[in-house]
């Protein structure tokens, strides 16, 4: 009984100290994640960048001559009509060289209708007269041969009938050239020299009239176009300054953003595209792409697009800076992740972390469009996966994760290790 005892007694001693000896193995780490589904849905590509606005039609009035500004009709802020009377300069003496060169148009005119109409001698009359009634009987006499030989070819007439009909025809001719060659004598001997020089007078006086007529329509300013005055510096009885506008007229019913984007973008627009214009007091107003420039910009490499908006309220001042988006593309039925699941490699490659049985799993991804808080997989998933969207960031491929809770979510909690 004593052996059997110590040997038990030894059994457990060693036992004791195996135990002992042998260290306690941590458990496996469990990261609290957040996650979102992967879908599949519409995304735009939307080119965003600043720009100018302008009117879509503008006109700075300089007046074409020097003289103190006389009355305004309108005020800055009025708006106008094309062709509508705006201002007028002093204009006197322009309205009196306007009735001088008036008379004097008046008298040439008179003297070219004396001379053309009762200066023409009784000669050169009736030789006109010859020239043109032997033109007539030729003309008839032409015809008349033309038909005899049409009959004379069909066997309806006879040769005798033809011949006498060609000699009605060369004496017919012959009578004309004789008129006429006495017609041009009468008209070299001077008369035609005297109804150019009074054809000359009258285009002389015609000339200076309608000058004078056009330096006194220079002092009414008009309006060349519908809009509205945005600036108007003088006041009546000013002298307006060379080369500096009277008034400026601005159309702003429909308002212009001019940007300057990449090469890379600008390729992706065409005229027609929707745009939206947002400017300042959170104002967003529907666009349309105008114009994508067919050249750089020399200075900057860059592309000009003109966005054109409605603007009937006046909301969009020209001048102002505003931000335009543009809709470059849209892509329907396509892979859909948060941004915030993107993750990169070191090798610089972009990467999400997919959960699966519990366990966290890093993915390649090829990234396409991007819009707000939105990417596009090109490739690498399919959709129907779960992506970890908070706490992936350094968490080695294959770790264990736990998926925080709704209420975590809401709060805001930090993904955190825990031992079980």
């Amino acid at each position: 009984m004593s052996n059997r005892v110590v040997v038990v007694a030894c059994a457990a001693a060693l036992a004791l100290c195996s135990a002992c000896s042998k260290k306690e193995e941590p458990a496996e780490p469990v990261v609290t994640v957040q996650t979102a589904p992967v879908q599949r849905g519409t995304i735009q590509q939307v080119v965003t960048s600043e720009a100018i606005l302008f009117p879509i039609q503008q006109s700075a009035i300089t007046p074409k001559i020097s003289a103190p500004v006389k009355k305004f009709y309108v005020n800055r802020g009025d708006r106008v009509h094309k062709g509508q009377l705006l201002a007028v300069l002093e204009n006197r003496d322009l309205e009196a060289a306007a009735v001088d060169n008036r008379g004097s148009y008046e008298q040439a005119r008179a003297a070219y209708a004396i001379e053309t109409s009762s200066a023409l001698p009784e000669e050169w009359q009736k030789a006109e007269l010859e020239v043109k009634t032997s033109k007539e009987a030729l003309d008839a006499e032409q015809k008349v041969f033309d038909s005899r030989q049409q009959l004379f070819r069909e066997g309806a007439l006879a040769r005798k009938d033809l011949d006498a009909s060609a000699v009605s025809l060369a004496q017919a001719k012959a009578q004309y050239q004789i008129a006429e060659k006495h017609l041009i004598a009468l008209e070299s001997a001077g008369k035609r020299d005297q109804l150019k020089a009074a054809k000359g007078q009258l285009t002389s006086a015609q000339g200076k009239y309608d000058g004078a007529a056009a330096q006194l329509a220079y002092s009414e300013i008009r309006s060349p176009i519908d809009g509205v005055v945005t600036d108007r510096p003088n006041y009546a009885g000013e002298m307006p300054a060379p080369g500096v506008p009277l008034l400026t007229i601005m159309e702003t019913a429909t308002v212009v953003a001019r940007a300057h984007i990449p090469q890379s973008e600008a390729a992706l627009l065409k005229a027609g595209d929707d745009a939206t214009v947002t400017a300042a007091g959170d104002i967003h107003v529907s666009a349309k792409v105008a114009l994508v420039s067919p050249a750089l910009d020399p200075s900057s490499t860059t592309v000009e697009i003109w966005v054109e908006a409605a603007n009937p309220d006046g909301r969009l001042r020209p001048g102002s800076a505003v931000t335009v988006s543009i809709v470059a593309r849209t892509l329907k039925d396509v892979v859909l992740v948060p941004a915030s699941a993107l993750l990169k490699s070191p090798e610089g490659a972009n990467t999400v972390m997919i959960v699966s049985d519990g366990r966290a799993h890093q993915v390649a991804v090829e990234t396409g469009v991007h819009q707000d808080d939105r990417v596009q997989i090109a490739k690498g998933l399919s959709g129907g996966e779960t992506v970890i969207v908070n706490g992936a960031y350094g968490l080695p491929n294959n770790t264990q994760v736990k998926v925080a809770s709704s209420n975590q979510e809401q709060t805001g909690a930090a993904p955190a290790k825990e031992n079980e």
